[in-house]
């Protein structure tokens, strides 16, 4: 004679993972004394695909404020553009910087 088994009212559940959405992260371009205005155009055309209209927006605008947002991007992709200026501005002799801010 098979044995049945009598399973308790209990429910068994899988820990239920939530998934978000990857935080929004903006890369703020830092203004200094020694950088030229066109190679910070360049900048903005070639890393961050500004066209020639907003690349020299942007610039004027870090350089009359001091620092000015470039764009916002998920945190990998912000901290590769940081690490792409800072080694393009490095074999140009330039002290140009940026960095990633949090939204």
């Amino acid at each position: 004679m098979a044995m049945k088994t009598r399973l308790d009212n209990r429910t068994l559940s899988k820990k239920q993972e939530r998934l978000e959405e990857p935080g929004d992260y903006t890369v703020v371009l830092l203004n200094d004394d020694y950088t030229t205005r066109d190679f910070v155009v360049e900048i903005l055309k070639l890393i961050f695909h500004k066209d020639q209209e907003e690349a020299t927006r942007i610039m004027l605008n870090v350089h009359r404020k001091g620092r000015g947002s470039v764009g916002i991007y998920t945190l990998d992709i912000a901290v590769t553009k940081v690490s792409q200026v800072h080694d393009l501005a490095q074999k140009n002799e330039y002290p140009l910087r940026c960095v990633v801010e949090k939204i």
